[in-house]
């Protein structure tokens, strides 16, 4: 998603020492530093060359930009660190962290976010990659992640806080249907069990597609362990936002999501919509401005294909 308004800092702002510990971790001087669009951070997201010519991917922030990025970027580190070569991830080649700053240097990937409205043959390739992830990842290959339902609990009370305190633009439907939305998103969390290594925020600006059509999925701070089809189901919500295909054809079809039970299918998609509908409501969080008009689109997405579903 390219976000021309994002408030986003580049390689030259980084300070010194900051550089010096990344050019360390390159083993030579930085030549060349070209930032890249899509995203939500308001950190740095720079594709670099050195002088030698070798390619890396570079993120770094402090609280100065957001509070919150420098611990999601801590994060991201230590499970990129923990996948496996065989997924299909960037490396992390090392990471700078001094308590205020962190940087983390990445493997570089020579390719672009899918196109949106998507694709059909691109979709096809990245539902493709998912499902091979899926099964890549299963067993969790990576220790001390959370479970799905750990993970969102918190997100996924929004419902109970907005029946608490609506706000006077909420969606009618949701209005009338509250108790029914409560309902279903506590069905899902006591539902999404299983023991895949989810990626929990796919969408098109966090894949990457090469020349060859390969996949990559990147920005891993969300990583939980959780159903199979969890990472499928969420893409799904992105394609449908985005419009162009029959979602719900696409629900029946792939074989990933042939065992999901619908309720609790259901249920993922109410309780992000209870969150993003309570999220998008707040002022928007420090450097990132127009992050709540992501979320009521996507909380109006979600709310429409929710009444289709909860309709049945």
């Amino acid at each position: 998603m390219n976000d021309a308004s994002l408030r986003r800092i580049g390689w030259a702002d980084l300070p010194a020492h900051v550089q010096a510990a990344v050019q360390t971790i390159l083993g030579d001087r930085v030549v060349e530093a070209v930032s890249q669009p899509g995203g939500y951070s308001p950190g740095t997201a720079d594709r670099v060359r050195t002088a030698n010519g070798r390619r890396a991917f570079v993120k770094a922030a402090s609280p100065a930009q957001n509070p919150d990025t420098p611990n999601m970027h801590r994060t991201e580190a230590r499970i990129t660190a923990a996948l496996p070569a065989y997924a299909p991830t960037p490396r992390l080649l090392g990471c700078h962290d001094d308590g205020h700053w962190v940087a983390m240097v990445l493997t570089d990937v020579d390719g672009r976010h899918p196109i949106t409205p998507w694709a059909a043959e691109e979709l096809d390739a990245v539902l493709a990659a998912m499902a091979a992830m899926a099964e890549a990842l299963t067993p969790a290959p990576v220790s001390g992640v959370p479970t799905v339902a750990e993970h969102l609990a918190e997100d996924f009370a929004g419902w109970r806080r907005v029946a608490e305190d609506p706000p006077p633009d909420l969606h009618p439907w949701a209005r009338a249907h509250l108790d029914d939305l409560c309902a279903a998103t506590d069905h899902a969390l006591r539902t999404l069990t299983g023991d895949t290594l989810c990626h929990v925020d796919v969408r098109a600006d966090n894949l990457l597609v090469d020349a060859a059509g390969r996949v990559t999925v990147v920005d891993w701070p969300w990583a939980a362990r959780g159903p199979a089809w969890l990472d499928t189901a969420l893409l799904l919500l992105d394609v449908r936002l985005h419009g162009g295909h029959d979602t719900e054809a696409l629900l029946r079809r792939l074989p990933v999501l042939a065992d999901a039970d619908p309720a609790t299918v259901t249920g993922l998609y109410a309780g992000l919509a209870g969150f993003f509908t309570d999220r998008a409501r707040l002022p928007p969080p420090p450097g990132i401005p127009t992050l709540r008009a992501f979320q009521q689109a996507q909380a109006d997405v979600a709310l429409s294909w929710l009444a289709e579903r909860m309709a049945g």
